[in-house]
């Protein structure tokens, strides 16, 4: 559940409604999955479908074209708490997009290729990673791959290895301290951009408005806002 007790201007990008409102800008949430995935994407775009929710409530489904000029579905959301949940839960994300992109009786050719992106503040295995990336392999021969084209990240904010370049350690360290002292530490770009644009969400007075309605919606559907990853 959100902290009630914290003004706009205290949030960090680990809190639902200001990473909700930071990944809705389609250039920044092109940048942020290009440096989790390791991969160029052409285009972001955020599909309206019965399945979908919105930014608002924490949870970012976007939907992009990597430059293969395939389309792939990402579902981005923050983990601040249920640990033992979370692989079952990427499970049920994966079911909702996959029920949302095709209907009874159409051919699963149609389904596209998806990651399930949990950016945990929480090392979410115990392994001392910032990342830990799973697909569907062989037990017997695990160089062959089942290629159902689904992918599962985890990232976390409290790794300890050198697994990651230098930006990505920077924007998982920012992820729990979005502050002017972090962002001016930052060596790479992409912090200081994210920071820019917290800055204006933060300044931004009908934001503070949308903020306290947040938290109001919070108050009155506590199930609804653990379902979206709060605690």
């Amino acid at each position: 559940m959100a902290d009630r007790t914290k003004t706009i201007q205290e949030l960090n990008l680990a809190d639902d409604f200001l990473f909700g409102k930071v990944m809705s800008d389609k250039e920044m949430c092109c940048r942020v999955l290009e440096k989790l995935l390791n991969v160029p994407i052409k285009k972001v775009g955020f599909p309206v479908t019965p399945k979908n929710t919105t930014p608002d409530n924490g949870v970012i489904r976007v939907d992009a074209c990597i430059n293969d000029g395939q389309g792939t579905i990402y579902s981005v959301e923050i983990q601040c708490g249920g640990e033992g949940e979370l692989p079952k839960k990427s499970r049920y994300f994966q079911c909702s997009i996959d029920s949302g992109l095709i209907s009874s009786g159409e051919s699963c050719t149609k389904l596209k290729k998806s990651y399930i992106i949990f950016i945990c503040t929480f090392d979410p295995f115990s392994d001392g990673r910032h990342i830990y990336t799973f697909e569907n392999r062989c037990l017997e021969d695990p160089s062959l791959l089942l290629g159902d084209e689904t992918t599962e990240v985890f990232l976390s904010t409290r790794g300890e290895k050198d697994d990651v370049d230098a930006e990505l350690k920077e924007f998982l360290a920012y992820i729990e301290n979005s502050t002017d002292s972090c962002a001016q530490q930052a060596s790479g770009p992409l912090v200081r951009e994210i920071h820019k644009r917290v800055a204006e969400v933060k300044r931004n007075k009908d934001m503070e408005i949308q903020y306290m309605a947040f938290l109001q919606r919070d108050m009155e559907n506590p199930e609804q806002e653990r379902e979206h990853g709060g605690i």
